[in-house]
């Protein structure tokens, strides 16, 4: 569920106010930066006024200036500017990604561009964002509502989902129409991220193939990542004069409201019924409210809302979009799809629907999910916070500094994946034997701060895709462009259209 969702761009370092033009030795500073990049590979050529800025005007075209940069030269580290005032950097081989992933820095949440800033009053201070004590400490709490025995039931209403799920795809199987993935998978994770963390039953696939919720938080990523490439509506106070801003703060209201009623209901039923734990199964949010620690003190209100907007979010974008390019790669590498089908027949026997049990013997299954996610990473960069220099390739990174860790540049440098162009599920197949760094692959992020819901979400991707190539045959639209569209998770430009045929 996140995966690592401690994930992407912009991470334009931002030194404090007091290093930059506001005092009087900014101008020593400055010439410090340029003696630091000139040791770095630069993204490209810079604009006076623009700086690596004007190279692209979107998350799409950064990704291809850094895939180009390191097919180029093999950089593992490199830098840019943010306009003409500071310089920013990056990590995209596994050497220079497991610096930052092995040590404790934080996510950039407080500096002027760092990209998580621009999440917390939506995501507030939950695990993809909070560091030090408080991180460890909410960490240490919420790790039980991940335990095998808490998982183990899900299967159940990952099939739940499935079936209705199958059930809007079968009107457009029986047609013979196509249909575009991308929303019904997106609704398909948000039912079940509600189901089991929340035991919320809202008809969500029901309602349409457009739900009120889905799209804010599609919105509210995509105002956040234009504000990270547009410098001028950092601040805050400028950003909040905008209609961007006014939309983000409206839609911040409505995604919170959201999860209070879902939290207070819940509240005012444990309230009404101390003993209705015993009765049914302890759900993420029974976690969230009754988890103490040592001093015995538990999750304040603002705390709950945190890591319920963060599990809502993490928990169900991330997973769409892996979901959405598997099933492309399902369609568009037929002999693999094949595989797919005749390994869960075997595994399913006689049966209808996968098992708890099930999810260990799907082996062909995990290693094609695994080479979805690195063909296409569903979190495609994160981030750290420098609180003080950091050595990297030989350079010293000083404090105050923002890195990034492009994850999707990791998956395809050619210095680790000669043929990362090539999908080879096999890739995986016995990695013991292998002598790849592990941290060359990392789709749930690595370290002490991985994701915590991992195990949930292959779960879930494994029931799904096998519910699906159980009852359909996947082929792809002729004429229908399939193109990556990265933000804070990987989307689709055009959409993921495909075509569908029951089978016999």
């Amino acid at each position: 569920m996140a995966v690592a969702l401690n994930r992407f761009f912009d991470e334009s370092a931002t030194p404090p106010l007091s290093e930059r033009c506001y005092v009087p030795d900014y101008g020593l500073q400055y010439r410090k930066w340029l003696q630091l990049t000139s040791k770095i590979n630069p993204i490209g050529k810079i604009h006076p006024i623009w700086g690596h800025f004007a190279l692209f005007d979107n998350m799409q075209g950064f990704y291809k200036t850094i895939f180009e940069l390191q097919e180029k030269t093999g950089a593992r580290l490199y830098h840019g500017w943010t306009m003409f005032f500071y310089p920013s950097f990056g990590v995209c081989h596994p050497e220079t990604a497991k610096v930052l992933l092995k040590s404790s820095e934080p996510k950039p949440k407080h500096t002027m561009g760092g990209s998580y800033r621009f999440l917390l009053p939506w995501l507030g201070d939950g695990l993809l964002i909070s560091g030090g004590k408080k991180w460890e400490r909410n960490r240490r709490l919420l790790t039980p509502a991940f335990h095998f025995d808490i998982l183990r039931p899900y299967v159940q209403i990952y099939n739940d989902v499935a079936e209705v799920f199958l059930g809007k795809l079968q009107k457009f199987c029986k047609s013979r129409q196509s249909v575009e993935i991308d929303k019904l998978v997106s609704l398909a994770t948000l039912d079940t991220m509600l189901r089991c963390s929340l035991s919320y039953h809202g008809q969500v696939q029901e309602l349409g193939d457009s739900n009120p919720y889905v799209d804010a938080v599609h919105r509210l990523v995509d105002l956040a990542i234009k504000r990270m490439i547009s410098p001028w509506v950092h601040p805050d106070f400028i950003y909040g004069l905008t209609a961007n801003g006014r939309e983000n703060k409206r839609l911040t209201k409505y995604v919170h409201n959201f999860a209070d009623e879902i939290i207070q209901s819940r509240r005012t039923a444990l309230r009404d019924d101390p003993d209705i734990l015993n009765k049914r199964r302890k759900d993420f949010l029974d976690i969230l409210i009754t988890a103490r620690d040592e001093n015995d003190k538990g999750l304040t209100a603002e705390e709950i809302r945190a890591e319920v907007d963060t599990f809502l979010f993490e928990g169900h974008d991330t997973t769409a979009s892996a979901i959405c390019w598997a099933i492309y790669s399902l369609g568009k590498y037929q002999d693999l799809q094949e595989k797919v089908y005749q390994e869960l027949m075997q595994v399913l026997g006689d049966r209808q629907k996968l098992q708890w049990e099930d999810m260990s013997r799907l082996r062909y299954m995990s290693m094609f999910l695994r080479e979805v996610m690195r063909m296409h990473a569903p979190v495609p960069a994160i981030a750290r916070h420098l609180t003080k220099p950091l050595n990297i390739e030989g350079v010293e990174i000083p404090a105050n500094f923002t890195v990034d860790i492009v994850v999707h540049a990791v998956n395809h440098h050619p210095d680790v994946w000669p043929d990362h162009k090539e999908f080879k599920p096999e890739r995986f197949e016995d990695e013991a034997k292998l002598s790849r760094d592990p941290y060359s692959y990392f789709p749930f992020s690595a370290g002490s701060r991985n994701c915590i819901g991992q195990n949930f979400a292959l779960n879930e991707q494994k029931v799904l895709i096998g519910s699906l190539v159980k009852r359909f045959k996947v082929s792809l639209v002729e004429g229908h462009v399939y193109e990556e569209y990265p933000d804070v998770v990987m989307r689709s430009q055009f959409g993921i259209k495909i075509n569908l045929e029951e089978r016999a």
